[in-house]
């Protein structure tokens, strides 16, 4: 191992060890608790120290904001294990259970993640020009490109979207097909009519203000049991696009 090498690796190192640490600070206290000085003070260096490895507290959080994307990423796809390939209703109830238990047990960082107003830490939320850019989304739509495919949407949804919203739509729909293209998923386009494009944002939208509110503990009344809400609402979901909605 070369001298270079070996301080990429020392360093590679150093890089984790900071992002395991304020990754801690979060669960345990929340955002604000994630200072460049606690940081420091747990690792037994001094703060001006960590400036070598970020240049600052927004790009050290933007950083662990990618690894709580990578993450979950990760435990959605081992939620898809051991299902049928065919079977895409099961699949988006696997990916969309996954999110809300995910959320659920991990109520920093989906605060960090999807509740930041830093645009660029929100990278669970924000995608650039020709990209979802972010893990959960890449999942999302991967699974939602096979649905699509497997079970081309009932004609007619195009009829209620409203005028005003037809360029954004017809924008995300290009978004739409790159990503979906580059998970290696064959989509008509014909088929991403700007009904269905609708219809997939409508379906984000609830989604994530249901997990959301289950998250921050915002329910407009008291709910008991949320989970039997959230799989009616799923099923709703699916069967507004002519789908199907077994569970």
């Amino acid at each position: 191992m070369t001298e270079a090498t070996r301080r990429e690796r020392l360093r590679a190192e150093t890089e984790r060890d900071i992002r395991r640490q304020a990754r801690a600070l979060l669960v345990e206290h929340g955002r604000d608790a994630v200072t460049l000085r606690a940081i420091a003070r747990e690792l037994g260096v001094t703060a001006p120290a960590l400036y070598r490895y970020y240049d600052s507290r927004e790009d050290l959080l933007l950083r662990l904001a990618d690894d709580i994307c990578t993450d979950l990423a990760r435990e959605l796809d081992a939620d898809l294990l051991g299902l049928p390939e065919d079977d895409v209703t099961a699949q988006v109830y696997a990916v969309c259970r996954g999110f809300r238990r995910w959320g659920l047990g991990h109520p920093q960082e989906f605060a960090l993640v999807f509740a930041s107003a830093d645009a660029q830490i929100g990278s669970c939320e924000a995608g650039a020009a020709g990209q979802v850019g972010d893990q959960f989304g890449r999942v999302f739509l991967r699974v939602a490109g096979r649905l699509i495919a497997a079970h081309p949407p009932a004609p007619g949804l195009d009829a209620d979207v409203p005028a005003e919203l037809h360029a954004d739509l017809a924008a995300f729909r290009q978004v739409l097909v790159t990503t979906v293209h580059d998970q290696g998923v064959e989509v008509d386009e014909g088929v991403l009519t700007l009904g269905v494009v609708y219809r997939i944002t409508q379906s984000w939208v609830r989604l994530y203000g249901h997990v959301a509110l289950e998250v921050f503990g915002r329910f407009p009344f008291a709910v008991a049991d949320p989970e039997p809400l959230f799989d009616s609402m799923l099923a709703d979901l699916l069967g507004d696009m002519g789908l199907p909605a077994r569970r």
